[in-house]
């Protein structure tokens, strides 16, 4: 625990969120984002970015952020600008003592991590602790029924959310989320020195999704169709390996005509 008054909660801290593609951490694009910086003392400063994603962006991925590819295109700038100038961003910012948010963090920050391999020829550094409220969430409430959304989760902790499914609304959600649950559970999450609450967070994401993919195996034994029996159990090894890496995930494994 911190031997000051203060939690980390109460800043400096660092708020990141994406709007993409799609969901595939390896194959789809940024196509917008935004990183928030919060100061004590010092309005919240949002820098964000649109960026041409180089790909087509499917009318499905659309409907959740607004943009669509011929908006990309005409309004955005190329995605490997904007990866380097997030990558520099960060590196500038977060650091052991300055946190970084990111609401359900393995998907952000590996997707990013794609895209610095991708365009940059090398891995996402991690500056500093990384805070998620998702995964705190699971861990302090684990039995509670419902959605666990960024929306859901704001409304169930009763926190202002910003204009849902942009990158600047969201990672905002995020940081008033982060700080509501440090402030609810001081002892598990608010008191604890940022990098001791990280590692915790490994552990508990771990067991997290370990527990879905003991999920998917028993729904595979319970089907009597095989192609479904053999798509459960593909996903279920994915979200195994998935469970041994935070907030960056491992690659994926290969695909077998079942599909995933």
């Amino acid at each position: 625990m911190n031997d000051s008054a203060t939690s980390w909660a109460d800043g400096p801290l660092l708020a990141l969120d994406l709007e993409t593609t799609g969901t595939d951490t390896e194959t789809d694009r940024i196509v917008t984002a935004t990183l928030v910086s919060v100061t004590p003392g010092h309005p919240a400063e949002c820098t964000s970015w649109l960026a041409d994603p180089g790909i087509e962006i499917p009318a499905e991925s659309t409907e959740v952020h607004g943009i669509d590819t011929e908006h990309a295109r005409t309004h955005g700038r190329p995605v490997g600008t904007v990866v380097a100038e997030m990558t520099e961003a960060l590196a500038a910012q977060w650091s052991p003592t300055t946190p970084l948010i990111a609401f359900n963090a393995s998907f952000d920050l590996s997707l990013l991590d794609a895209e610095s391999r991708r365009h940059l020829g090398s891995s996402l550094p991690l500056g500093g602790p990384v805070v998620d409220p998702l995964c705190m969430d699971r861990h302090v409430d684990r039995y509670r029924k419902g959605k666990r959304t960024l929306a859901a989760l704001c409304e169930h902790h009763r926190v202002k959310a910003g204009e849902a499914h942009t990158s600047a609304g969201d990672a905002i959600a995020a940081a008033r989320l982060a700080w509501r649950l440090a402030k609810s559970y001081p002892e598990q999450i608010g008191d604890v020195e940022p990098r001791a609450l990280h590692e915790q967070q490994v552990e508990w994401y771990r067991s997290q999704t370990r527990g879905f993919a003991g999920y998917l195996e028993k729904q595979a034994s319970k089907t009597d169709d095989e192609a479904e029996a053999e798509r459960l159990r593909t996903r279920a090894a994915q979200v195994r390996l998935e469970a041994e890496g935070w907030p960056l995930r491992q690659p994926a494994l290969p695909t077998t005509g079942a599909g995933v």
